[in-house]
């Protein structure tokens, strides 16, 4: 039952709207600080997912695309419920909590990616959005700005710079894969040259889940082309450490859909602390949101930005998509980026043992995100024939259209599952 004030009951006046009692803090606390195992996730983080672990015993599914969509808490439910509380109370006052939510959801996920200012941080409600940002803020160093890319990049990046190119925005450069369907550090950074403007690439590829490393001779490869870097950090924020700050990348991109648990349209952008108050490199993707004192609604000739990373806002914000990622974001700091990663990592293996043991051979590639892949011929029948058989997966083919499976286990999966799971892959996927 939630703890949640509901909009009948509401206390009246200006007094404080009682939130959702905070149930992670003393789960956390009684996990403790030691390595994490099965039986204490169990007894201390479970009771925090009772609506998805009920979902789970009704349906008997085995969930293995936590690298796709993450699996809500049940605070979850609660923070949406209170942040809609205050609006039926208070209307238009209940801006001031708002703001504080607001404030609290970039301070989060400043931390998961290692950014000191919290105000580098600014909501967006997907990746693209923050990428289409960065595009139309810089200034090209000849007749159109020039992209280097790779083909491995998400849709969501590789549709918008294609586009952008097909319009004349841009020109557009490309790093193909090689033959396994990987990408080399010192390829990508040998690529660019004097002639770009702004490089664009992922820290872990969506398709295989390559992780790209060492990822810094890459920035500096573009810092001394005096090009901007762009990462595309998705699959890794929240199940990975980023390091934003110490890499030094110029921005990056992510969101809170996966790993953190926030669901749909719970994106950002992040800038380096360094070009937040820099006049030369302003944001042209705006709005009233991005003014100074933007609730003083004061006009002047001339668009006066807020400073450092609250000029980078745009219009009124997509505040419940913001609310709905609080609880999985506290949750992934409470517990730890480097614990939840080693435990992961341990379950893909574990996992990627017991394929090997019934004659499937899981791809082997590292260093790599949080999923392991298995090869197909066909996705659309692979996958399919995983639903039928009660796991749920999903799969997309690399950059040379070879085709894969990903499953990625997380804290709510046991080795029951992933032992029952095996035989069912098998089954539905071949020997891979």
């Amino acid at each position: 039952m939630s703890s949640q004030t509901t909009p009948e009951n509401a206390p009246s006046g200006d007094a404080p709207l009682p939130g959702p009692t905070d149930p992670i803090a003393p789960a956390v606390a009684a996990l403790g600080a030691s390595e994490l195992t099965e039986q204490r996730i169990k007894d201390h983080l479970w009771p925090l997912f009772s609506r998805v672990l009920a979902r789970r015993q009704r349906t008997r599914q085995i969930y293995l695309a936590n690298h796709s969509l993450g699996r809500p808490l049940d605070r979850t439910a609660d923070d949406v419920a209170h942040a809609l509380n205050l609006w039926y109370r208070d209307l238009d006052k209940a801006w001031g909590p708002w703001a504080d939510m607001i404030d609290r959801y970039r301070a989060l996920n400043a931390q998961i990616i290692g950014c000191a200012r919290p105000d580098a941080v600014v909501h967006k409600v997907s990746a693209g959005q923050g990428l289409r940002t960065v595009l139309n803020a810089l200034e090209p160093k000849g007749e159109r700005l020039r992209v280097l890319t790779t083909r491995g990049e998400f849709d969501a990046c590789d549709f918008i710079l294609k586009r952008y190119h097909a319009k004349g925005r841009i020109d557009l450069d490309w790093v193909e894969a090689d033959d396994r369907g990987r990408f080399d550090p010192a390829t990508i950074a040998g690529s660019i040259s004097n002639h770009h403007d702004l490089v664009v690439v992922s820290t872990v590829f969506y398709a295989t889940g390559q992780h790209l490393d060492p990822i810094v001779p890459v920035i500096e490869a573009a810092h001394a082309c005096e090009a901007k870097i762009l990462l595309d950090t998705y699959h890794q924020a929240g199940v990975m450490p980023v390091r934003f700050d110490d890499i030094r990348a110029d921005f990056a991109i992510g969101g809170n859909y996966k790993y953190t648990r926030g669901g749909p349209g719970a994106c950002w952008l992040a800038i380096r602390h360094d070009h937040l108050d820099n006049d030369d490199l302003r944001p042209i993707d705006t709005g009233w949101f991005a003014k100074d004192d933007h609730f003083g609604f004061e006009r002047s000739d001339q668009a006066r930005l807020a400073p450092g990373g609250d000029g980078w806002q745009e219009g009124t914000p997509a505040l419940l998509t913001m609310v709905q990622a609080l609880a999985g974001l506290e949750l992934t700091l409470a517990v730890g980026l480097e614990r939840l990663q080693t435990y992961n990592q341990r379950q893909c293996a574990f996992l990627a043992d017991r394929l090997r043991e019934i004659a499937v051979g899981p791809v082997d590639d590292r260093p790599r995100g949080a999923f392991i892949l298995v090869r197909v011929d066909d996705l659309k029948a692979a996958t399919t024939a995983l639903a039928d058989r009660g796991v749920i997966a999903d799969g997309r083919p690399d950059s040379n259209g070879t085709c894969h499976v990903r499953f990625c286990p997380d804290i709510l999966t046991t080795e029951a599952e992933l032992t029952e799971a095996a035989p069912r892959i098998r089954d539905a996927c071949g020997s891979g």
